[in-house]
C-alpha cells in the first residue's frame, strides 16, 4: 500500500488522510499526512464526530470536492482547516456501508481538477481492495500469534501448545501468509487491526 500512499502524496500537496474498512465507526487502517498541527487540533477537539466530510463519506460513495458537499458545517471545520493551509480539498468514499473506505486530499492554492478527482477515486478503490482484511484466522494461527503477543519465545510457545517448535513456526508462517505480512510482528499488528485476536 505504500506505493498508493506515494500516489496520494503526489496528488495532494497539502496532505491527505485515509481510513480503510470503516466498521462500527472505526477504521481498520488509518493513515494521515495532513499538517501535524491540524491533526493535533482536530483530534484534541474530537472533530471526527462532527466532520461533514466524514458524514458524507459514511453516508454515500463517490468523489466530491469539499466545496460541493451539501452538508451543514455547524462547527466551521472547513474554515478552521483553511487556517492550517488546507483551503481546498476532495474526499472519496468507496465500498459497502459495512466496510467503507475513505480518502481525503487537500491543496492550499486551488480546487482539484476533474482529472485529479478521477485519480483520487481510483486510488481510493485500490486502497480499499489492497487493505481487505481476511475474515478469519484458524484457531492454531490465533494461538500462535497470541503466544508471541504474550512474549513467549518459539520454544516456550511450542511447549505451551504441546507441539514441536517446527510446527509452531509453521503456524506462524501460515498466519503471516494469510495476513499478507512479511514479519511476525507485522502479522500481529494486522491481526489486532483486523480484530482477529
Amino acid at each position: 500500500m505504500s506505493e498508493l500512499y506515494k500516489e496520494l502524496e503526489q496528488l495532494a500537496p497539502q496532505g491527505y488522510a485515509v481510513g480503510l474498512h470503516i466498521r462500527f465507526a472505526t477504521p481498520l487502517v488509518y493513515y494521515s499526512k495532513y499538517p501535524p498541527k491540524w491533526v493535533e487540533y482536530y483530534n484534541a477537539n474530537s472533530y471526527y464526530l462532527r466532520d461533514p466530510l466524514v458524514f458524507w463519506g459514511i453516508g454515500t460513495t463517490g468523489t466530491r470536492r469539499w466545496s460541493e458537499i451539501p452538508l451543514p458545517d455547524p462547527f466551521g471545520l472547513l474554515k478552521k482547516a483553511a487556517g492550517y493551509g488546507m483551503k481546498f480539498g476532495a474526499v472519496s468514499s468507496y465500498g459497502p456501508i459495512t466496510s467503507r473506505s475513505m480518502a481525503g486530499i487537500c491543496h492550499s492554492e486551488r480546487e482539484f481538477t476533474d482529472e485529479e478527482m478521477d485519480v483520487l477515486s481510483d486510488i481510493t478503490a485500490r486502497l480499499h481492495i489492497a487493505a481487505k482484511p481476511p475474515s478469519e484466522l484458524t484457531k492454531a494461527q490465533v494461538e500462535a500469534l497470541e503466544c508471541i503477543a504474550n512474549g513467549d519465545r518459539h520454544a516456550a510457545a511450542a511447549a505451551k501448545l504441546g507441539i514441536s517448535e517446527s510446527a509452531f513456526k509453521a503456524r506462524l508462517n501460515s498466519a503471516r501468509i494469510r495476513l499478507e505480512a512479511r514479519t511476525t510482528s507485522e502479522a500481529l499488528r494486522k491481526a489486532r487491526e483486523y480484530r482477529l485476536l
